[in-house]
C-alpha cells in the first residue's frame, strides 16, 4: 500500500427529488453509507457551489458537488507498461493484468491514465481493458486524435482480437455469438451487466485455436465493445474463463454472488488491434503475445 495525493471529485446534480447533500451523494454513490457521506460533510470535505455543504442542507438541481477525497492508500499492482506503437497522434500500449485503465474505486495513480499521463500530459485512453485483462491498450495524444479515434471506433473500423483460456474442450472450432447483454441486479453493486434477454446488441466471433485436457484457448474478435463482454460470451457458450469469479454458465451472475467484475483470477489478454493511421491513412496492425507465465497455469487449468 502507498499513499497519494488525494483527489478532487466534480458532479452536478441531475435531479429534482430535492434529497438533502448527504442523502443525494449515499443514494448515487453507493461505495460509501449515508453516515460517510455525512461525516465528510461535518470534515468540510464537501462543498456546493464553491461553499462548504452541510449533510441536511437540501440539494437543488444542476448544483455543483465537489468531494476532495483526502491522501489514501491505494493497493499495489503492477506500475508499468510497454509502449508497442508511437507516432504523433497514437500511441498503443501493452498493459499488465493487475494494472486498473482508468481511476475507479480505490485506485487513482496506480492506473494506466495517471502513469501515462506522466510521459504525455494530454493521454487519454479510446478504450478500456478490465483490471485484470492485460494486453494493448489504443491511447490518445491529442483531444483530435481521440475524437477521431473514437469516431473510428463508433463506425467499427478498428479490429480487435483477444486470446481467453476457457473451461472445457468445446465440440465446434468457430462460433459467432450474439446474446444481448445488460444490467442483472448484483446484492452488492446494485447491477452488473450480463447476459439478458432485453439488454443491449453484441457480437463476438470465437475461434478454438488450441485444446488441452480441461480447458482451451480462443481467438476472440469483437464487434461490440460491451462491459465484460468476452467473458459473457464464451459462459453463454457453456465455457466461462478459467477463474473467472463472477460469470456462471449461460453468461449470467449468482442472484447471491459476492463477486465483483473486477475481482482477478481469469486469463484474457488483448493480442491485436488495427486502426487506420491517421496522419497517412495506412493500416495500422499492433500486436502481443499472450503472457509467458499461462503456459504453466494453463497446466494446471
Amino acid at each position: 500500500m502507498s499513499l497519494n495525493g488525494g483527489c478532487h471529485y466534480r458532479v452536478v446534480a441531475d435531479d429534482d427529488h430535492r434529497a438533502t447533500v448527504a442523502m443525494w451523494l449515499a443514494t448515487r454513490f453507493r461505495h460509501s453509507s449515508l453516515a460517510e457521506w455525512q461525516r465528510r460533510c461535518h470534515d468540510g470535505e464537501v462543498s456546493v457551489d464553491g461553499q462548504a455543504a452541510a449533510a441536511d442542507s437540501p440539494l437543488r438541481r444542476e448544483a455543483v458537488i465537489v468531494w476532495v477525497r483526502p491522501p489514501w492508500d491505494e493497493p499495489e499492482v503492477p506500475l508499468h507498461y510497454r509502449i508497442c506503437h508511437e507516432d504523433d497522434d497514437v500511441v498503443v500500449v501493452d498493459k499488465p493484468s493487475g494494472l486498473p485503465t482508468m481511476p475507479a474505486g480505490g485506485f487513482f495513480e496506480h492506473t494506466l491514465l495517471h502513469l501515462l499521463r506522466r510521459q504525455w500530459p494530454s493521454a487519454a485512453p479510446v478504450h478500456r481493458l478490465g483490471r485484470y485483462t492485460s494486453g494493448l491498450v489504443v491511447v490518445a495524444r491529442t483531444p483530435d486524435a481521440g475524437a477521431r479515434l473514437s469516431a473510428a471506433w463508433q463506425r467499427h473500423e478498428v479490429d480487435k482480437e483477444y486470446t481467453a483460456v476457457a473451461q472445457g474442450t468445446p465440440t465446434f472450432d468457430a462460433i459467432d455469438v450474439t446474446a444481448p447483454i445488460g444490467p442483472m441486479p448484483h446484492g452488492r453493486l446494485g447491477a452488473v451487466h450480463a447476459a439478458l434477454p432485453t439488454g443491449r446488441p453484441a457480437h463476438s466471433h470465437v475461434d478454438v485455436i488450441r485444446r488441452h485436457a480441461a480447458c482451451c484457448e480462443c481467438r476472440v474478435r469483437i464487434t461490440t465493445g460491451r462491459p465484460h463482454q468476452i467473458r459473457i460470451h464464451l459462459a453463454v457458450l457453456g465455457h466461462p474463463l478459467v477463474g473467472d469469479p463472477l460469470y456462471r454458465t449461460g453468461g449470467v451472475i449468482s442472484p447471491t454472488a459476492t463477486a465483483l467484475p473486477g475481482d482477478g483470477g481469469y486469463m484474457l489478454h488483448a493480442t491485436r488491434v488495427a486502426f487506420s493511421h491517421l496522419a497517412s491513412g495506412d493500416r495500422c496492425e499492433v500486436t502481443s503475445p499472450r503472457p509467458e507465465e499461462w503456459t504453466a497455469m494453463i497446466g494446471h487449468a
